[in-house]
Parts: structure tokens; C-alpha cells; sequence
């Protein structure tokens, strides 16, 4: 069984070598590690999320001030 990914972070470097002992061999320290590895898999998921939400709200808005313009000049030229 080897050691998921997430636990492989500067905050963990110095003790990597005792983080891959006691998962293998503790199931509590196990749970709790893989408990952490969903949680940071889960937040590293809604920050792409709202990243890609952000754009899209942002060229939605940007279409919206186009099309605005675009209402009036027509407006204007056949008023």
C-alpha cells in the first residue's frame, strides 16, 4: 500500500519517512490521513470550481454590456 499524493508536502517533508511507517502499520493514523488527503482532494476541486464559475461569470458579464451597447445603437438608429 503506498502513501497517497497529498501527504507529500513541504509541511509533512521532515517526517515522511514516519508518516509512511505509521500508516502502514496504524489504522487510526491511516484514517486520519486519508481523511486529510479527501479533504484537500475535495478543496483543490471547488477552487477550480469557482475559478472556472468566476470566468464564465465574468464573459457572461462582458456579453451582457456588449449586447447592451448593441440595444441601444440599434435604439438610436431606428428611433
Amino acid at each position: 500500500m503506498s502513501l497517497p499524493n497529498e501527504l507529500y508536502n513541504a509541511k509533512f517533508a521532515e517526517y515522511i519517512e514516519s508518516i509512511k511507517i505509521m500508516y502502514l502499520v496504524d489504522d487510526r493514523f491511516k484514517m486520519i490521513c486519508d481523511d486529510y488527503c479527501i479533504s484537500k482532494i475535495n478543496a483543490e476541486k471547488f477552487r477550480k470550481k469557482i475559478e472556472r464559475d468566476f470566468q464564465h461569470q465574468l464573459q457572461h458579464e462582458n456579453l451582457s454590456k456588449e449586447l447592451e451597447d448593441e440595444i441601444l445603437i440599434y435604439i438610436i438608429k431606428n428611433i
